[in-house]
């Protein structure tokens, strides 16, 4: 089976918000991600919506076929590099805070495609 596949690296995105947007999209036909992702109130879902077209352009490059009967075959969320900071507090004190980052890929295959 053929498959297109974009990668996103580096995203401000927490993983584990992003893997709530990627699993309502998993294995879903394209169009009908696109519209679940259009309709979603998150912020994750606006980046894996551009993530989801670029993988559809990659297909529409290699002629996989029509972008209405692909399918998101793979879609996966990956911890990326922590960003450590510090806020200061009372008394002199600090407390860490992690800004976590994501990797994000994702495949779209056509049905039937050698």
């Amino acid at each position: 089976m053929a498959e297109a596949k974009a990668i996103l690296r580096f995203v401000r995105v927490t993983p584990r918000k992003a893997r709530i947007v990627i699993d309502m999209i998993r294995g879903q036909q394209v169009p009908m991600a696109l519209a679940m992702l259009r309709h979603t109130p998150k912020h994750a879902a606006r980046v894996i919506e551009k993530l989801l077209r670029s993988a559809i352009a990659n297909a529409e490059q290699k002629e996989l076929g029509d972008s209405d009967e692909m399918w998101v075959s793979q879609a996966v969320v990956n911890c990326g590099p922590i960003y450590k900071r510090f806020r200061a507090r009372s008394m002199g004190r600090a407390n860490s805070i992690q800004k976590r980052t994501s990797h994000t890929i994702i495949a779209v295959a056509a049905p039937g495609a050698p």
